[in-house]
């Protein structure tokens, strides 16, 4: 804005007004200033005038942190708050975790250090500690859990009915005939993994059906599952 002002022999605010297209100034002298910006490929420095006025103005950058970028399920998510986020005038920082509770840590400081003004997480695998997010919600920044939730911090969530969706298709199952029903889940520190096996459990007992601890087992990718699946062949 310097290099235009002085060019143009005009101030560095009416600059400024210029090219935030300010009614303040002539629309004449609005018009020379932004087409000699567009001449030059001049582009302002959103995030340094975000910073500028973060005490007045909070950026409008919204933190997600993934689980796992390769993921399907939250490739998909991230599509739908970059989606609805753009529609209302923020941008979004993206980062993963790689199933890991260090940094998960990390992530959640890099975000509060940039100023962004709140933060969507689903948790990693290995997250049995919540001190990182409580700090967070201390320190004024707006939590907003999916999929993985923690139970111990009240704040937001966007979750689905894991226990019904099992406790559904395990009827299912015992309805069609099925009578040897195995149980694949995700660690057992994780909600999610919980409310999939209560759904489980409960829907045996309804049926009469007694559960077989061997057939309980901790695996949640295709890799570990088709591991685990010949001896129930």
């Amino acid at each position: 804005m310097k290099d235009i002002a002085r060019d143009l022999g005009v101030s560095i605010s009416t600059v400024s007004r210029a090219l935030k297209d300010s009614p303040s100034i002539s629309s004449v002298q609005k018009e020379r200033i932004q087409q000699y910006a567009r001449e030059y490929n001049f582009c302002p420095n959103m995030i340094g005038e975000a910073l500028r006025y973060s005490r007045v103005k909070p950026m409008k950058v919204i933190g997600v942190i993934l689980p796992e970028m390769v993921h399907y399920f939250f490739m998909s998510v991230l599509s739908g708050i970059e989606e609805e986020a753009r529609s209302r005038g923020y941008s979004v920082m993206v980062a993963q975790s790689n199933e890991r509770y260090d940094k998960e840590v990390d992530i959640c400081n890099y975000f509060y250090k940039n100023k962004v003004c709140g933060i969507i997480v689903s948790q990693a695998k290995d997250t049995k500690q919540y001190d990182h997010f409580q700090r967070l919600m201390s320190n004024g920044i707006p939590l907003v859990f999916y999929d993985r939730i923690c139970t111990g911090i009240n704040c937001s969530r966007v979750v689905v009915d894991d226990y019904m969706g099992a406790y559904t298709a395990v009827s299912h199952l015992i309805e069609s005939g099925c009578r040897r029903i195995a149980f694949y889940g995700s660690p057992m520190n994780m909600e999610i993994s919980k409310n999939r096996y209560n759904g489980y459990h409960d829907a045996l007992v309804k049926y009469g059906l007694k559960e077989n601890p061997d057939w309980v087992r901790l695996c949640d990718n295709r890799t570990e599952a088709e591991a685990l699946t010949p001896p129930f062949c």
